[in-house]
C-alpha cells in the first residue's frame, strides 16, 4: 500500500451538513476500496483561481491514505461521477 493526497473542491452550493456528509461518503469510498485514511483536513469555503462549472467559490478538504496502487483508477472514477465534486486531484506521495 502506498501513501496517496487526496485534495477535494465541492460545490459551494451544498450546506455544510452537506459537505460533511459527501466528506463521509468520500471516505467510505476509499475504505469500500482497502484503503486506509490518516487524515482529513477541511479547509472550509475559499475563492477559486477561475471559475469552475460557473462557481468562484468552493469548499476545499484535503485528505490523506493508504491504499493499494491499483484501487486508486477505481476511486478516481467514482470521484468523477459524483456530481457534488468539481474537481479532485489525487497524488501519489513519497515514501519518507
Amino acid at each position: 500500500m502506498r501513501n496517496y493526497e487526496l485534495m477535494l473542491v465541492i460545490s459551494p452550493q451544498l450546506a455544510e451538513e452537506e459537505v460533511r456528509s459527501t466528506v463521509d461518503r468520500v471516505q467510505q469510498l476509499i475504505r469500500d476500496r482497502g484503503g486506509e485514511i490518516t487524515e482529513v483536513d477541511t479547509w472550509g469555503r475559499r475563492r477559486l483561481a477561475y471559475p469552475i462549472q460557473r462557481f468562484r467559490e468552493g469548499n476545499y478538504v484535503l485528505a490523506r491514505f493508504r491504499m493499494d496502487p491499483a484501487r486508486v483508477r477505481e476511486l478516481d472514477r467514482s470521484l468523477n461521477l459524483a456530481e457534488e465534486v468539481l474537481r479532485h486531484l489525487v497524488v501519489r506521495l513519497d515514501e519518507e
